[in-house]
């Protein structure tokens, strides 16, 4: 029986059952972990197909990860147009095929002014050394084109809501900049999810997720995806130096390196993505409690939620948003000291990096996830503690910072 057509349900039916039809054989309703590296071949060339796709060895496709790509093309909609997504190792995996697949030494990149600490180590370690330079501007679309190297830059890199900041961009704005430079635009979508925004619709051409984060969303995967337009959508996008489609460039990279998820981390990834909805309700609802609770404390000097009418880019948020996600950041007005002996003194949000599971988080960023900005354009301030609002009662995790702030104010 042929699966049925999708692309008009809505996003958690997409998210349930795209790539996840019973098998025909057996009935299981749940994808099987297909740990096998290698596939039997009718005949030499002769590939079996499953899911549409033909096998010949776990590197170049598997069909647990073909599962999880077929939802994640579902969910990460273009307005309409056919996506592909690719599964990667990790989030940094994806982005470095993105580097590798549209960067030659001589290129040039321009960066958010906070971006995650990795991803500006990736640049600054590993691409620059390679010859692909970069720079940096402000989410203001009018700093990105004054950032632009006319007939370099390659692309624009954005991350909205940005890591730990939780800037936001206008996604439609910078993509019309980027574009009239002849430049693309790739969006860093892990702090708001498919469920919560789609880059692709709004004009931006690569999505990047560490699905590590929501998608997956139980601490218990690590994996990264990317997810452009389809080769045949009216909006593909071709090479800047093939002028192949991008979506072919980018996956033939994936193959050529190889950093791919394996099979078990493809599963573990797709049964986080059958409740990414439920869940981001959830995030967003009591991350709009814990924000509110911290914009009265004396203790705290300033709130980063892109939910509160006083963020900076709250109108942006609620235009490109379906909500507000789950990551709230906060100064202390005592500085540094208070920030790090608040983060140590809480005890139903755990000390730890990583964000988006179903445990709420706290964390330093300047000597944690951020300490490889310490001493760049991209530092973040000594006093800024992070956290990842979880799935707990907010009543619970509210009287956890109400101690851990009166702790570290005494």
């Amino acid at each position: 029986m042929n699966a049925p057509d999708r692309t008009s349900q809505g996003f958690s039916t997409r998210a349930i059952h795209v790539g996840s039809e019973p098998d025909p054989q057996t009935g299981a309703v749940i994808p099987p972990i297909y740990a096998t590296s290698t596939y039997a071949q009718d005949g030499v060339g002769g590939l079996r197909t499953g899911l549409g796709v033909g096998y010949e060895y776990s590197r170049s496709g598997n069909p647990t990860r073909t599962a999880l790509e077929q939802a994640l093309a579902s969910v990460e909609t273009a307005g309409g147009e056919p996506t592909l997504a690719m599964s990667f190792a990790s989030g940094l995996a994806a982005e470095d095929a993105v580097i590798r697949t549209l960067t030659r030494p001589g290129d040039h990149v321009v960066l958010p002014g906070d971006a995650y600490g990795g991803t500006y180590r990736l640049f600054a370690r590993v691409a620059e050394p390679w010859g692909v330079g970069f720079s940096t501007a402000s989410s203001d679309p009018a700093a990105v084109a004054a950032a632009i190297v006319p007939g370099s830059t390659r692309f624009v890199w954005v991350e909205t809501p940005t890591n730990p900041l939780l800037a936001v961009t206008d996604i439609e704005a910078v993509a019309a900049v980027a574009h009239e430079a002849g430049a693309l635009l790739v969006v860093d979508n892990t702090f708001a999810s498919p469920y919560l925004q789609n880059p692709l619709a709004l004009g931006a051409d690569v999505v990047v997720h560490s699905t590590t984060k929501y998608v997956g969303g139980h601490s218990d995967v690590v994996g990264g995806a990317l997810v452009v337009r389809a080769p045949e959508a009216p909006g593909a996008v071709l090479d800047p130096h093939t002028h192949e489609p991008l979506a072919d460039r980018l996956a033939w990279h994936q193959n050529a390196m190889g950093a791919v998820s394996g099979p078990f981390d493809a599963f573990l990834t797709l049964r986080g993505l059958k409740t990414l909805a439920v869940r981001m309700e959830r995030h967003s609802a009591t991350a709009a409690r814990v924000a509110a609770y911290l914009s009265e404390h004396d203790a705290v000097s300033e709130v980063l939620y892109p939910g509160l009418p006083t963020h900076p880019g709250h109108e942006v948020a609620a235009r490109q948003m379906r909500g507000f996600g789950g990551m709230v950041s906060f100064r202390l007005r005592q500085g540094r000291d208070a920030a790090l002996k608040a983060c140590a003194s809480t005890r139903t949000f755990l000390l730890a990096e990583s964000l988006g599971g179903v445990e709420s988080l706290i964390e330093h960023p300047g000597a944690m996830t951020h300490g490889s900005v310490a001493g760049t354009v991209l530092e973040v301030p000594d006093d800024l503690v992070r956290l990842s609002v979880g799935l707990e009662d907010a009543e619970d995790l509210i009287a956890d910072l109400d101690d851990a702030l009166a702790a570290a104010s005494a």
